[in-house]
């Protein structure tokens, strides 16, 4: 990458979602402005804001078709994105985008899990809210109102039906910590 994270992010993501996804990439960019904003509101240092900001560009960049592999997009954008000789932290915040490592177990692979940290970080956290607050058409939605319209667009897949159960929890919570970080309740 001879360009910075962040503008490499960019250009992958328009590159490999635009044309071939664009409801997906109308998404992408909502969850990059959204991050932007957020990262400011944190008062996250240079390097975290970049990060979160690149990782909103690529957090699914495995839906896109010359990359998706497994159905389980996170892994496989996760695995993707270090072929290509991405940062370690941006790989692994995309394999961990949203829980993605529930949806890849019910799909049976979780044991590749193991390559991938979890950092739990206010980063990844961040990450998260963003992507949850984050609608398909790119406009700022509640979690709920997310997490609700899964049940419309994957109808009738039992994997993603299953994970909104098993992942809600989770989700939610790293909603609620980074909302506290936002109103000065956490650290």
């Amino acid at each position: 990458m001879d360009s910075t994270p962040v503008d490499w992010a960019l250009f992958v993501a328009e590159e490999k979602l635009a044309g071939a996804l664009p409801g997906r990439w109308k998404h992408v960019r909502g969850v990059v402005a959204r991050a932007r904003a957020l990262a400011r509101s944190l008062n996250l240092p240079p390097g975290e804001r970049d990060l979160l900001v690149a990782a909103a560009a690529v957090h699914d960049i495995g839906l896109a078709p010359d990359v998706a592999a497994t159905k389980a997009s996170f892994l496989d954008g996760a695995r993707w994105l270090a072929e290509q000789g991405a940062p370690a932290r941006l790989v692994d915040l995309v394999a961990h985008c949203d829980c993605g490592q529930v949806e890849a177990a019910l799909q049976g692979h979780e044991a590749e899990y193991a390559r991938y940290r979890d950092e739990a970080s206010p980063t990844r956290d961040a990450l998260w809210y963003c992507c949850l607050t984050t609608g398909a058409d790119g406009a700022p939605v509640s979690v709920a109102e997310r997490i609700a319209a899964w049940a419309t667009t994957y109808a009738g897949d039992d994997v993603i039906a299953r994970y909104a159960v098993l992942a809600r929890d989770e989700l939610l919570a790293a909603v609620a910590r980074t909302e506290d970080r936002l109103h000065g309740r956490a650290g």
